[in-house]
C-alpha cells in the first residue's frame, strides 16, 4: 500500500498564495530589484522573473512537511532569481523557508544551518572586500546575513523556546501524574489504616456479643442468660463508643487523624481483663521498656486481635500473652490452644491476620502466625518483632 505524502497544514497554502500574489502584484506594477539594462541581469523579460517566483511559492507548501527539500529547491530558485531582474517577494519567501527549515526541521538541521549561514555571511563580507577593496563590497555580506543568517538564527531562538516550553509542559504533566499517584497511594493507605482501626476496635466487641448471644439463646438458665446479656450490653456500649470515636476521626476536618485516646501497652491489663470476662483463660507476661508510640499502638492492636481470634477459634485452655525486648526490637508472642473445634464460636473474615501483618510491615518488622506443637497439644502462635531503639536483650520463649 503506497503511503500518501503528508498534506501541508492549512496555514501554509495561504502563505504560498500571499507570496505569489505579492510577487505578481509587484511584477504587474513593473517593480523589481534591478533594471532591465543592469549588467547583472542575464535573463530579461517577465517570464524568467516569474519562474523563480512560482517555484519558491510552491516551496512554501512544503515549509513544514519537508523543510529541507523546500529550502534546497528554494535556494536554487533564489540563485535563478539573481540572473533576472529579481523580485523582493522571492527573497522574502526564501527567508521564510530558511526560518521554517530551522524551526520545523530535524535537530541536526537546526544546529547546522545557523553555523553554515553565519560562515557564509562572514565570507560574503570579507572576500568581496578583499577583492575589490571598496566599502560597498561589505553590503554583500550584510545582504547575505539578512537573507540567510538572520532568519536561521531567529528560527533557532524560537525553536529553543518552543522546546523549553514543551519540556516544561512534560515536566508539569509528570509532576501532576506523580501527584495523582501519591494521592491515590495516600488514599489507599488511609483506607487500609482506617479498615485496620475499625476491625481492631470493633471486632473484639462484636465477637464477644456474637458468642454470648449464642450462649444466651442456647441456655435455659435464667441466671446464666442474664450474665451473658450483661456481657453483651457491656461490649455493645464499648463497641458503640469506639464506633463513635472512629466516625469522629473521619469527620474531623482539622487534620487530626489519630484517635482521641491512643491505646498504649499500659492498657494491656484492662484488655486481658476484658478477654477474661468474655470467657478466656488469659495469662499476661509483659516486661518491656518504653517504646515509640507507633510501636506501642501496633503491639497493642496485635495483642487485641490475637485475643479476639482466640475468643473465636481457640479450644478450651490457657492463652498466654508475652512481651519481651529482643535484639531486633519489641517481641510479641500470643499462644492459644489449637484444634478440637469444628467451627468457630463466631464467624470471621480473615482480615485480622492481614491487618496484623500490615501493621508489622509498616514498621519494617517481622510477623508469623500458624499452628505449632506444644507439651499440652497443638497451639496457635502469633509472633511479631517490632523494631525499636535502645533495647535490651531478652528471651521471648
Amino acid at each position: 500500500m503506497a503511503l500518501r505524502p503528508p498534506r501541508p497544514p492549512r496555514f501554509d497554502p495561504w502563505v504560498a498564495l500571499a507570496g505569489l500574489a505579492g510577487g505578481l502584484l509587484l511584477w504587474g506594477f513593473g517593480l523589481s530589484m534591478r533594471r532591465a539594462n543592469d549588467p547583472q541581469v542575464l535573463l530579461d523579460g517577465g517570464g524568467p522573473l516569474l519562474v523563480p517566483l512560482v517555484v519558491i511559492a510552491g516551496c512554501e507548501l512544503l515549509r513544514r512537511t519537508a523543510p529541507r527539500t523546500a529550502l534546497l529547491i528554494g535556494t536554487l530558485a533564489l540563485a535563478a532569481d539573481t540572473v533576472t531582474q529579481g523580485s523582493i517577494a522571492t527573497i522574502v519567501m526564501y527567508t521564510d523557508l530558511m526560518y521554517a527549515a530551522v524551526l520545523y526541521g530535524t535537530p541536526a538541521t537546526a544546529r547546522r544551518l545557523p553555523r553554515i549561514t553565519g560562515i557564509l555571511a562572514i565570507a560574503a563580507t570579507l572576500v568581496p572586500y578583499a577583492v575589490w577593496r571598496v566599502p560597498e563590497a561589505l553590503l554583500i555580506g550584510l545582504v547575505v546575513g539578512a537573507v540567510m543568517f538572520t532568519p536561521a538564527s531567529t528560527g533557532l531562538i524560537v525553536r529553543n523556546h518552543r522546546d523549553a516550553a514543551e519540556a516544561a509542559r512534560l515536566r508539569a504533566e509528570q509532576t501532576a501524574l506523580l501527584a495523582e499517584t501519591d494521592r491515590v497511594q495516600a488514599v489507599t493507605a488511609e483506607r487500609a489504616r482506617m479498615a485496620r482501626e475499625l476491625h481492631d476496635m470493633v471486632a473484639n466487641h462484636l465477637s464477644a456479643i456474637a458468642i454470648h448471644s449464642t450462649a444466651a439463646l442456647s441456655l435455659e438458665d435464667e441466671r446464666t442468660s442474664r450474665e451473658a446479656l450483661a456481657v453483651i450490653r457491656e461490649n455493645s456500649v464499648q463497641g458503640l463508643s469506639e464506633m463513635r470515636r472512629l466516625i469522629g476521626i473521619l469527620r474531623d476536618g482539622t487534620g487530626d487523624r489519630e484517635p482521641a485516646v491512643t491505646p498504649t501497652l499500659d492498657g494491656l491489663g484492662a484488655l486481658v481483663e476484658g478477654a477474661r470476662a468474655n470467657g478466656l483463660d488469659v495469662t499476661l507476661d509483659a516486661a518491656h521498656h518504653p517504646v515509640p508510640a507507633p510501636v506501642e499502638l501496633a503491639a497493642y492492636r496485635i495483642v487485641q486481635e490475637s485475643l479476639t481470634n482466640a475468643l473465636k477459634h481457640a479450644a478450651p485452655g490457657k492463652v498466654t500473652v508475652r512481651l519481651r525486648h529482643l535484639d531486633g526490637g519489641l517481641g510479641i508472642r500470643v499462644s492459644s490452644p489449637y484444634g478440637g473445634r469444628d467451627t468457630p464460636r463466631a464467624p470471621g473474615s480473615g482480615a485480622g491476620l492481614v491487618g496484623m501483618r500490615e501493621r508489622v510491615a509498616l514498621l519494617d518488622g517481622t510477623f508469623e502466625a500458624g499452628p505449632e506443637s506444644g507439651p499440652d497439644g497443638g497451639l496457635w502462635v502469633v509472633r511479631a518483632c517490632l523494631p525499636v531503639t535502645d533495647i535490651t536483650r531478652g528471651e521471648l520463649e
